[in-house]
């Protein structure tokens, strides 16, 4: 249709146009009034007419190329009023067609004049629709998105995109995609799903590309839970993404935690169809060192090498990184010498900081100082993440004059330290108990421009927590607020934890509940402080509550707090639950800590009931029965139960002939003071003869 329209405008060339000749449906209304028009009415219609006319010889004249550039115009935009353009657009549409018409269109929103001026996109595309060019109404739409976005009335554009589907606009994918993409571009993820379902609603059919952009937004937004929902509709429809949406995908997937999940997606994605390249390897072998899965970031890579990719430095980088990570500094080296000897790939400031971060790791900073020498012998420059590494080796190790000089070296190699390398010396100090020296630290870093960010006011704030310094350690929580930083959990948890150890339950709660209304999810820190906190007061009822509500937030109880629990019901003898607790735990795959395994046995001794203190120790590996079982005999002794622990004592000479010489001294002198002569006695015939039946074997 639109190619017989151009070929009717085209045909006849002696033939001017309508605003020439000025033909009837121009000029009739005011030829019939012309006594009663105004001179302006006159003046503004001829405007029209001539403005037509140029814009139709100027289109024909450009051999119908459609650009703002190519359209000459001997016309001032600001000369035109605000409803001569739309009588222009409605009128060349109608009588020259929809081209010439939206090439005055885009020649009129060129100008900062029209270029938000609403009505002129909708008259644009409501005359386009009439001529049934539904191709170029949406182009119009889709113009009109991306302008109305630079001002922030984005949603207005959007609301008007609806209306002209109401006004018989046929939905269109491609404008779907488009406005999407600019939603989710602006952050607007949200609102782009909330569009997507009304499009859907309204006929639309989504394509790949549909999927992958909202895929895409939420994974720029770092809400992989919602990326993953659109992932998985989109692969329900048979649809894949491409290999740029596959490392954005693997890469959050994995910087958030959720390695598994990718690595599902990426043996799904290869499944389907896709060709890995080895950005996406190496993107996945990242995730797996970072989770500290180096075994299977290796198998990874002879995978990647075995369908034709060789790794480049930053696969080694990764690889050094992983193992450095997991405490391989000299696996990590090995491979870092491999670089260094190769040929094409040599190690660059990533890799020798990669290099140098794990013996500082180790503690190994003086080969971290070499590393430090070598790089600057092959002429590459240290950064900033490069010192900040090695000024935290120093505090840690407690070398903080040699940390000063290096902070000054950034300063005399044109970077100064930034926030990190403040962190990490304030972290230093304060766990070498300098505390008033880490704040004059941070004056000077605060002198130099820099503001404390969360991880600043959390190494203060567990360090007063650690010295019990509440009120100091509330003062920066509340500074770190009102300087429009959200605490994050761990925060929280530090709080949470100094009111419990303090037994001070109801602030703790106070701040439990706090941090559960702004939206951050307990963890089992956090979880096990408070169980702890209820246990150590004796409010085992709501101990019991807060460990039964764990489950709502996705926290799983570990060892510590079945321990904390199984404590606090022993001291008040409830030794059945405490049992049933200790059995969970031990179904779960959990293994009881020292503390708590003595714990339940010694009450069961202290009731006399050996039997089934012998039962609850059974199901130990042979190890930590031994461990147990010596612990809780020496107990015995020191609480002068020397009877049951004799029996204890012949159970393990019955599991190791090799008597444990510290449990034995307590025995015999717990013997002695309570004039149990006799189970010496007892006890040193059985050792003396199970060492005689031991020489006769060995003979």
């Amino acid at each position: 249709m639109l190619s017989s329209v151009i070929l009717r405008s085209v045909a006849s060339p002696p033939h001017r146009p309508f605003f020439t000749l000025r033909k009837k449906s121009l000029t009739s209304s005011s030829s019939s009034s012309s006594s009663s028009s105004s001179s302006s009415s006159s003046c503004a219609q001829s405007t029209v007419e001539r403005v037509c006319s140029m814009v139709y010889d100027s289109y024909h004249h450009t051999h119908m190329r459609l650009s703002p550039a190519t359209l000459h115009l001997d016309v001032d935009p600001d000369s035109l009023t605000h409803d001569q353009t739309l009588t222009i657009v409605a009128s060349l549409a109608s009588h020259a067609g929809s081209m010439v018409a939206l090439s005055f269109f885009n020649w009129a929103i060129a100008s900062s004049k029209f270029r938000h001026f609403t009505r002129l996109y909708i008259a644009c595309a409501t005359s386009l629709i009439g001529n049934k060019n539904f191709e170029k109404a949406h182009h119009v739409l889709q113009c009109m998105v991306k302008v109305f976005a630079e001002i922030g009335r984005v949603k207005e554009a959007v609301e008007m995109v609806i209306e002209m589907h109401n006004q018989g606009l046929v939905p269109c994918t491609k404008t779907l995609n488009w406005v999407v993409r600019i939603l989710t571009e602006m952050g607007m993820v949200e609102y782009a799903e909330n569009l997507f379902d009304e499009m859907c609603g309204r006929g639309v059919q989504p394509n790949c590309l549909s999927y992958r952009v909202m895929v895409v937004g939420y994974c720029r937004m770092g809400n992989v839970l919602e990326a993953d929902r659109w992932l998985s509709a989109m692969m329900e429809r048979g649809f894949v993404v491409d290999n740029a949406t596959f490392t954005l995908v693997v890469s959050e997937f994995c910087e958030k935690g959720f390695v598994t999940r990718a690595s599902w997606y990426f043996r799904r994605f290869c499944e389907m169809g896709l060709r890995p390249n080895l950005i996406n390897f190496t993107c996945m072998i990242e995730g797996l060192c970072k989770r500290g899965s180096v075994k299977q970031a290796f198998e990874m890579l002879e995978e990647m090498v075995g369908k034709g990719w060789k790794p480049n430095v930053y696969t080694h980088t990764v690889l050094i990184y992983g193992l450095c990570k997991k405490g391989w500094t000299e696996r990590a080296f090995r491979l870092f010498l491999k670089l260094v000897r190769s040929e094409n790939h040599k190690p660059n400031v990533l890799t020798y900081t990669a290099m140098i971060s794990g013996y500082c790791r180790d503690g190994k900073v003086n080969r971290a100082e070499m590393l430090l020498s070598r790089m600057k012998e092959q002429g590459l420059v240290p950064n900033t993440n490069t010192y900040t590494t090695l000024v935290d080796g120093h505090c840690k190790a407690g070398n903080f004059e040699r940390a000063y000089e290096l902070m000054n070296v950034m300063n005399g190699e044109g970077f100064g330290p930034n926030l990190y390398t403040y962190n990490a010396f304030v972290d230093g100090l304060c766990k070498k108990g300098r505390v008033q020296e880490a704040y004059k630290v941070l004056n000077i870093g605060f002198g130099g421009g820099l503001k404390a960010d969360k991880v600043t006011y959390t190494i203060l704030i567990s360090e007063h927590c650690k010295q019990v310094e509440i009120k100091k350690a509330l003062v920066l929580f509340n500074k770190m607020v009102k300087s429009g930083i959200q605490p994050d959990i761990h925060s929280y948890t530090t709080l949470i934890a100094v009111f419990c150890r303090e037994k001070r339950m109801r602030e703790s709660e106070m701040f439990f509940e706090e941090a559960v209304r702004v939206g951050l999810v307990p963890t089992n820190k956090t979880y096990t402080s408070m169980i702890c906190g209820y246990c150590r007061e004796g409010n085992l009822s709501l101990a019991l509550k807060f460990f039964h509500r764990m489950s709502d937030h996705g926290c799983a109880p570990d060892s510590i707090t079945y321990g904390a629990l199984i404590s606090g019901l022993c001291k008040q003898s409830k030794l059945d639950q405490a049992r049933g607790l200790y059995d969970a735990m031990i179904e779960k795959g959990l293994t009881p800590c020292e503390v708590t395994r003595v714990t339940l046995a010694y009450e069961y001794c202290k009731i006399d009931d050996a039997c089934s203190a012998m039962l609850v120790l059974e199901r130990l590996e042979r190890k930590l029965w031994l461990r147990t079982v010596n612990t809780l005999a020496r107990k015995l002794c020191s609480e002068r139960k020397v009877g049951i622990a004799a029996l204890f004592f012949h159970k393990l000479l019955d599991m190791d002939p090799h008597v444990n010489r510290v449990t034995l001294a307590a025995f015999m002198t717990a013997c002695y003071e309570s004039n149990k002569y006799a189970l010496v006695s007892d006890l040193t015939a059985r050792i003396y003869k199970d060492n005689q039946l031991a020489i006769k074997v060995t003979k």
